[in-house]
């Protein structure tokens, strides 16, 4: 037998999905392997409630457990870094029976992603308000700004995740009264620590464009369309106080 064929049918029983042939019949009756398989799928379960806390909190973790081992048997860890396990959940949640009756459980889902893709991002000098002080306003519009790689940021239209993620996040008491409309995200590491904060429609739609390498006049450009009554200036400062933007390049063009 080639090890390969060994490894990819050991892993197969594991998960319960083994194929049809005598040596992992007899590999499966061994009660030393039901031990191991219940503790390999038990480090998955814990690692996504650990990766996905708000989501346990929102649920419960008798729910939050039962969904994680019928995620981690369809979509095993591909390596052993488990702190970054469970990309798909989100995607998951969106199609899971049981969470049918809570439609705004995949969106939170992707926040907490969203603050597991910051925490391990690559390290990167953010630009600051300093920065936007200096350029000359000639050469400004044309400025390139990329998102800073631990920058993430996210616009739910129909519920308002980030609220109810911020709260159970932080450990607050909903208000009375939640304003049940669609809100924004923005997730950044200016120093080494994770922070968060509200983001407009105008903001995702700028940080989207930043992202496509377009132009800062291009990016004002798709946030006033995203709404009109945007404050640029403010907008901006917010930006860079976040330490969400990195990249300068104020002497590159782009058209279209």
């Amino acid at each position: 037998m080639q090890l390969s064929t060994f490894q990819d049918g050991f892993s197969a029983a594991l998960l319960g999905q083994a194929a049809d042939a005598p040596w992992l019949s007899a590999l499966e009756a061994q009660p030393g392997f039901a031990v191991y398989r219940n503790t390999v799928l038990k480090g998955c379960i814990d690692a996504l409630q650990a990766n996905y806390p708000t989501v346990c909190q929102l649920v419960g973790e008798d729910w939050f457990r039962a969904a994680a081992a019928v995620f981690a048997r369809a979509q095993p860890p591909r390596d052993g870094l488990l702190v970054d396990y469970g990309a798909g959940f989100a995607d998951f949640l969106a199609g899971f029976a049981p969470a049918a009756e809570l439609p705004y459980l995949s969106a939170v889902a992707h926040l907490d992603r969203c603050w597991t893709a910051c925490h391990l991002a690559a390290d990167a000098t953010a630009v600051d308000r300093h920065w936007l002080a200096q350029q000359a306003p000639a050469t400004l519009p044309h400025a390139s700004l990329q998102p800073h790689p631990a920058a993430r940021w996210a616009w739910c239209e129909d519920f308002p995740a980030y609220a109810l993620w911020h709260h159970h996040r932080e450990g607050l008491a909903l208000p009375g009264a939640l304003d049940w409309h669609g809100d924004g995200a923005l997730l950044t590491r200016p120093h080494a620590e994770v922070i968060w904060r509200p983001l407009s429609r105008s903001g995702v739609a700028l940080l989207d464009a930043c992202a496509q390498g377009l132009p800062l006049e291009t990016a004002a450009t798709r946030a006033l369309v995203a709404d009109p009554a945007t404050d640029f200036a403010a907008l901006m400062t917010s930006l860079l106080d976040a330490g969400a933007l990195a990249t300068i390049n104020p002497h590159t063009t782009h058209t279209g």
